[in-house]
């Protein structure tokens, strides 16, 4: 378990530290991060069912960031599990990333995929 988050991390810290996601995808990244672990909330917690929806809404723009807008190769390169657990994940992430409004991902993030 311990060697998993290990990879993780460093999953994490090599993706953070790729020159071909902008600089200000980085920092909105990082927010969004902050925003899910930190106790402050736009909705609060103790409200039932609602107060977990802006986590889970961060959450995924985060994901739909990482497994849509990003090229596969990119995160690919990265990743330190194999391919069937990607694949995995990209699914999962896919079917949350469904409440992403497209307007939305298109102000948010800077990232453009290569044409080739």
């Amino acid at each position: 378990m311990l060697q998993k988050v290990k990879k993780i991390i460093q999953f994490i810290k090599d993706v953070s530290q790729d020159e071909r996601i902008p600089e200000r995808d980085k920092t909105v990244i990082l927010v969004m991060v902050a925003l899910v672990v930190s106790p402050i909330d736009f909705i609060p917690d103790w409200i039932p069912i609602l107060g977990i929806l802006d986590d889970l809404f961060i959450m995924a723009l985060i994901l739909d960031y990482l497994f849509t807008v990003l090229d596969a190769q990119l995160l690919l390169s990265h990743y330190p599990f194999g391919m069937k657990s990607f694949i995995a994940l990209r699914k999962t992430a896919r079917m949350v990333s469904w409440v992403t409004p497209s307007f939305l991902r298109d102000k948010i993030w800077k990232y453009k995929p290569p044409i080739y």
